[in-house]
């Protein structure tokens, strides 16, 4: 069971998933070799999968999204570590993440509209 404090652990910055200032190089470094992610983006966008393998693919991924998200911060998911993404009022995403070896394995990343809604979460307004 991976827990909030061993993500807190990666030199990653959690307050933002896309590395300490947009560093490919310094995301990359915390994922393991056989990272995978998974997401729930309801319709998947022209171009993009619901599964990325590979340190360089999720490191890329997630500067993108680290793009639109205005804060996000350490959470419990599923009871295990994760995080929550805002844009500033409305709820982004939610991630839940496996750490193994002091590395990201696995992120399960749910950013579809209509579930996300069904969450109870606090959301900061902008």
């Amino acid at each position: 069971m991976t827990r909030v404090s061993d993500l807190e652990q990666l030199d990653v910055g959690i307050e933002h998933p896309g590395a300490p200032n947009g560093d490919l190089g310094a995301l990359v470094a915390v994922l393991d070799p056989e990272v995978v992610v998974r997401a729930d983006w309801a319709k998947v966008p022209a171009g993009a999968s619901r599964t990325l393998r590979g340190p360089r693919a999720v490191a890329k991924q997630a500067l993108a999204f680290a793009q639109r998200a205005r804060s996000v911060r350490p959470a419990l998911v599923n009871g295990t570590a994760g995080v929550v993404a805002d844009t500033g009022g409305r709820l982004l995403a939610v991630m839940g993440f496996t750490v193994r070896r002091g590395k990201i394995l696995e992120i399960d990343i749910l950013a579809d509209p209509a579930r996300l809604r069904r969450l109870d979460l606090p959301v900061p307004h902008s």
